[in-house]
């Protein structure tokens, strides 16, 4: 049985895997990129791209596992989560600038992976191989972090010996993707802007406002306030996802009348 450290471990080759293949992607794709097609945009299409990027840069549900594999290191820890988020922007930034400065202004949009497989002959096997392991590093770091939420949640041990944990993070998605193989794109704009904004948008920052400012504190009155900003940047938090779903919600109401 494989244990959470040597999940971890394994994932972090298949991130190495990562980040050559898409460096070798940028090296064969981007031999057509005309920089003046990067001066085109579409500001509308902005709303619509919102749920994407919230599942993009969904990483929360792992911080407890980064938390403990870094032995509490608050530096460590925030060093952790800057780079992981940073690089992963960056590799999108470039992915975006790559598929879009192909595209003369005017010309309609189709599949971008096609557009990008007809630049050079290597290009199709390089996406596949960059594909499966962007999904293998995306699902362990899923499992490792609905696990040990789930450990704790039923007060059981961390290891791989601890069948139960497994089992209830493994067994619905298996069986939603048997009994609906086209569900993923169907409930990906649901999951971005209701699940992500909600889960790790409203509920985090409304504890943090609870915790920091109810007037019973407990155990947590001696718990230094880590995250900058107050109230304002709490505020901040709660209010921008509370209004991207009130907003996508008067879009689907419009839409269907």
């Amino acid at each position: 049985a494989t244990t959470p450290r040597q999940m971890d471990k394994i994932n972090g080759v298949l991130c190495g895997g990562v980040v050559v293949t898409f460096a070798l992607l940028l090296v064969f794709a981007s031999g057509s990129v005309k920089v003046e097609n990067l001066n085109q945009s579409n500001w509308s299409a902005v709303p619509d791209s919102i749920p994407v990027i919230a599942l993009a840069f969904v990483y929360h549900n792992i911080v407890p596992v980064i938390t403990t594999s870094l032995e509490g290191d608050l530096a460590k820890v925030r060093k952790a989560i800057l780079l992981g988020t940073g690089i992963p922007l960056m590799m999108f930034l470039a992915w975006d600038a790559v598929i879009l400065g192909q595209i003369p202004p005017g010309t309609p949009f189709g599949d971008p992976l096609a557009l990008l497989r007809e630049t050079d002959p290597l290009v199709g096997p390089l996406i596949e191989v960059f594909s499966l392991l962007a999904i293998s590093t995306s699902f362990i770091g899923f499992v490792l972090g609905l696990t040990e939420f789930i450990s704790d949640l039923l007060k059981m041990p961390v290891n791989a010996k601890a069948r139960i944990p497994y089992i209830a993070t493994l067994a619905p998605p298996l069986i939603l993707a048997i009994l609906f193989p086209d569900i993923f794109f169907k409930a990906l704009d649901f999951a971005g802007v209701f699940g992500v904004l909600v889960l790790f948008g409203i509920i985090p920052g409304a504890m943090a406002w609870n915790n920091r400012y109810s007037d019973v504190r407990g155990a947590l009155s001696s718990v230094r306030d880590e995250v900058p900003g107050g109230k304002i940047s709490l505020a901040f938090i709660i209010g921008s996802a509370s209004f991207i779903i009130i907003s996508d919600i008067f879009d689907r109401l419009s839409g269907a009348l």
